[in-house]
């Protein structure tokens, strides 16, 4: 009788290279890996042979880079989606779309659980398992690190477990930043960052790009081109959004931008302090949102901005395959048919500034907003709208003189 199949996240850390012996020893599966590329880059390199190494019947490398600038940056783009406000969600976003290849590689070797290698502690697992649930109900979810059988408890001990199972690892013992990196961004916690009360080492921290302090003198002025809030061209060339935040990484690492200390409040409850690198991301949401600034109505953008908030919310709580995320991207699209438009701005030692925004859809009135007097506006009519604005201040004013 052949044994039943388990999917396992697969990232190539330690980790989930333990877990590949752990399952077959106490659950009897075939192992199938599948680490899902958004983006990580040469964190790829040797992953097959270390898994199959390890256990593995087989690992699926899914590049989905595309799928996921397109289908789940974007819609945070247009949302302008910050959680805390700081936070642009680069693993918050990422982990539904892993989710979902994770459940069509299941269905497609017929498997009968999804495993993964997130803590206990953290948000990841909240978010992987409800994106399982809610594509795939009937799969069984094994968190490892939540199972009775997993007694591993630090990197030492993976290691000697490995080891006792003939298993030798390019690992070591020794303590570093536990990171996640994607295309849009990497996250850095552990070492110095545990204590809010430290000062990061960004000499030894940061991956895409250097601090403000050692950026260039000189600053550089780069356009962005949007189409219905989407993204589509860089200094005047056509490009995939993919292509479009790997060069605003390039970009923004060399000038310093999108660097981001925080102590954020996980959906378990916790807080966490990290260090999060996000240049091209923090270039991108200010280019864009220079351009609603011009084309929204005043109405319509306040809206969209407690919308953002809780788009955010939403993503950052794993609830990306619901109803209430496709309802609030909707709302959001239809903000975006007419942001359309360029945006020039120069990056200069971590700061994003203005050079002028354009578009056939600006909002913006020049015989309006003039300091001269207008066909379009007269002065004097705003005496009878300051009366009626006003009303309810003047009236509940003499009702105090009244009383007193």
């Amino acid at each position: 009788m052949a044994k039943e199949k388990v999917i396992l996240a697969y990232s190539g850390g330690l980790d989930t290279t333990a877990i590949i012996p752990w399952l077959k020893e106490n659950f009897d599966y075939e192992v199938v890996c599948v680490c899902v590329d958004c983006g990580q880059g040469n964190e790829l390199d040797g992953l097959e042979e270390r898994a199959k190494y390890c256990g593995a019947e087989k690992l699926y490398i899914e590049n989905v880079i595309d799928e996921f600038c397109d289908e789940y940056i974007v819609p945070c783009v247009q949302a302008h989606a910050v959680y805390e406000n700081k936070y642009l969600l680069g693993t918050s976003m990422a982990r539904p779309c892993i989710a979902k290849k994770l459940v069509e590689i299941a269905r497609k070797e017929g498997a009968t659980a999804i495993c993964h290698g997130a803590t206990g502690k953290g948000n990841d697992q909240i978010r992987f398992e409800l994106g399982i649930k809610a594509l795939a109900p009937d799969l069984k979810i094994i968190a490892a690190w939540r199972n009775e059988k997993w007694t591993l408890d630090s990197r030492e001990s993976e290691i000697e477990y490995c080891k006792a199972h003939g298993i030798e690892l390019p690992f070591s013992a020794d303590n570093s930043y536990s990171r996640d990196r994607n295309i849009w961004h990497i996250s850095h916690e552990g070492l110095e960052l545990e204590d809010p009360a430290n000062e990061p080492n960004y000499d030894h921290l940061l991956v895409l790009g250097t601090t403000p302090e050692k950026a260039p003198n000189e600053g550089e002025y780069v356009s962005l081109s949007f189409e219905k809030g989407v993204p589509v061209k860089l200094n005047g060339k056509a490009m995939k959004v993919s292509e479009i935040i790997t060069e605003l990484n390039k970009l923004g690492g060399k000038h310093g931008i999108g660097i981001v200390d925080i102590v954020e409040n996980r959906v378990v409850g916790m807080k966490s302090r990290g260090v999060y690198e996000t240049p091209g991301g923090t270039i991108l949401y200010e280019a864009h949102q220079q351009l609603e600034e011009l084309i929204l109505d005043r109405e319509t953008l306040r809206e969209k901005e407690e919308m953002g908030m809780k788009f955010a919310q939403i993503v950052y709580e794993g609830k990306w395959f619901s109803p209430l995320r496709e309802a609030a991207q909707a709302f959001i699209e239809s903000t975006q048919a007419y942001v359309t438009g360029d945006v020039k701005f120069k990056l200069y030692k971590g700061n994003i500034i203005k050079a002028g925004t354009t578009s056939k859809y600006s909002l913006y009135n020049e015989s309006i907003a003039s300091f001269k007097t207008g066909d379009l506006y007269d002065h004097h009519d705003a005496e009878g709208f300051i009366n009626l604005f006003g009303l309810s201040t003047k009236v509940r004013a003499m009702k105090m003189q009244e009383v007193k």
